[in-house]
């Protein structure tokens, strides 16, 4: 059975699992007009960071006598490394807690990217913490290094297991190096990743235990408990409260699934009052459909439609187990969803704007593609690369909305074996897009091409905060 879903950018042609229900003609208005702020909260947000770390290098310069031989200045070293480490977590924790501020304000995807440089640096101060605090108390008490690390686990309080935390940290990171992600799946990655919460656990009470900045400073030990306190409470209230009370109010239901090309199928949700979750076009909800398959994960896909009050399209490529499985889900699933997140949005200030998509990355921009207001006519450029005409996604949607708003769009199709040139050198991209310092670019794909437009445009003069950018690795 074939129904036709009408929409204010088009009709959409659903093809159900099993049957679809009808979709009402309300819809959600084009972006308008507005000023970003984002540059300004990146920044309040890295000062507020920074102003953390510096206050807790405070907090060891007031418990910290005179420092004189060297087994002083190796215990020191450690003391300042494990100190960090510890804000570090905290830090790490919160970027991830999905706080509609800053999920909104900086992006999911430049959040992902300070969460993962912050816990290469987080590592490494754990690792010199443990290096340095052991080397440091065994010149102290002029023993081996080896004899000394006995002497922790055998006489000081739960160092046992923070000792347990450490390796599990090392494991994480492990899994977590940009070569083994590429080998293991996202679920694997993903579940892995969640064993941080239970390092953070086991080496929390060994900082209060044995800490000299806590040991003898009640006020210390409260503000560092209420730190941890706060940020659980934090993860607990966003991550599992919020979404239960987004599905009691909104009732995410699966209407039907389309497939769009090989291996990439748009999942169409219906629900009550959408338009209250402010989704913006360009955002991604975090969805953990409740089916025998798919339940135990939470993943996020980007809306591919402008949202309606009583509809949401996601398009999926089938890149694991989870995405391979949406093609078989069946009408009237429910679905839990957080969000919206996200700040790859688009905001108008008066400039021309060039969208540029790569394969699946289409998914967001074509959202907002359509969302652009039609008086922007001939001033919206979308250039979309692909390998192969088969992997082109929406082409019929993309064509009409380019008509509609007087758009100019360009196939990019091929290697560059086939085509005979690299399509993002910024002679390429200048030729296609002459005049590119007044533009507004938006640019998603995979994380090479995005490298690669993103440095082109700056070549060609497109200033930083002009440029904005979001990739699908995680």
């Amino acid at each position: 059975m074939r129904k036709g879903f009408q929409h204010a950018e088009g009709t959409f042609r659903v093809v159900p699992v099993t049957r679809t229900a009808p979709a009402a003609a309300r819809t959600i208005a084009p972006i308008k007009a507005s000023r970003t702020t984002r540059p300004v909260q990146r920044g309040l947000v890295l000062a507020t960071i920074y102003a953390g770390g510096i206050a807790v290098l405070g907090l060891w310069w007031k418990d910290t006598t005179a420092v004189h031989s060297l087994g002083d200045i190796l215990t020191n070293a450690g003391r300042i490394s494990g100190l960090l480490a510890a804000y570090g977590f905290v830090v790490l924790v919160g970027l991830m807690a999905r706080l509609p501020p800053l999920e909104r304000g900086v992006g999911a995807d430049r959040l992902a990217r300070w969460h993962a440089m912050g816990g290469r640096y987080v590592i490494t101060l754990v690792t010199f913490h443990v290096l340095f605090i052991t080397w440091g108390y065994a010149v102290t008490a002029h023993q081996s290094v080896t004899k000394q690390a006995v002497t922790f686990l055998s006489s000081y309080p739960d160092i046992l297991t923070a000792t347990i935390a450490f390796f599990l940290l090392l494991l994480i990171a492990a899994i977590s190096a940009r070569t083994a992600r590429r080998k293991v799946s996202y679920e694997a990655w993903y579940y892995v990743h969640l064993l941080t919460y239970a390092s953070i656990a086991l080496a929390f009470s060994h900082q209060l235990a044995d800490g000299a900045s806590f040991i003898d400073n009640q006020a210390a030990r409260i503000f560092w408990t209420l730190m941890y306190a706060v940020v659980a409470g934090l993860i607990l209230w966003y991550r599992f409260v919020t979404p239960l009370r987004m599905f009691a109010r909104h009732r995410f239901t699966v209407m039907g699934v389309r497939e769009e090309t090989s291996g990439v199928v748009s999942v169409y949700i219906s629900g009550r009052d959408l338009d209250k979750t402010r989704a913006e076009p360009g955002q991604f909800f975090r969805w953990r459909f409740l089916s025998k398959e798919l339940f135990w994960g939470s993943h996020p896909y980007s809306l591919s439609a402008m949202p309606r009050p009583d509809m949401l399209r996601i398009t999926v490529k089938a890149r694991g187990h989870h995405s391979g499985s949406m093609a078989h889900l069946r009408p009237g699933t429910k679905v839990i969803a957080e969000g919206p997140y996200g700040a790859f949005t688009p905001s108008l200030s008066g400039r021309r704007v060039l969208m540029i998509a790569g394969g699946v990355g289409i998914t967001p921009i074509r959202a907002m593609f359509a969302a652009l207001p039609q008086r922007m006519s001939e001033g919206v450029t979308l250039i979309y690369r692909a390998s192969h005409p088969r992997e082109i996604v929406f082409r019929q949607e993309l064509d009409a909305i380019a008509a509609n708003r007087n758009a100019t769009l360009h196939y990019i199709i091929g290697s560059r074996a086939e085509l005979g040139y690299d399509p993002f050198a910024s002679g390429e991209i200048g030729a296609l897009v002459p005049g590119l310092h007044r533009y507004e670019a938006y640019v998603c794909g995979p994380n090479g091409m995005t490298e690669a437009a993103v440095e082109s445009l700056r070549a060609l003069g497109v200033k930083r905060r002009h440029i904005h950018h979001e990739t699908f690795d995680f």
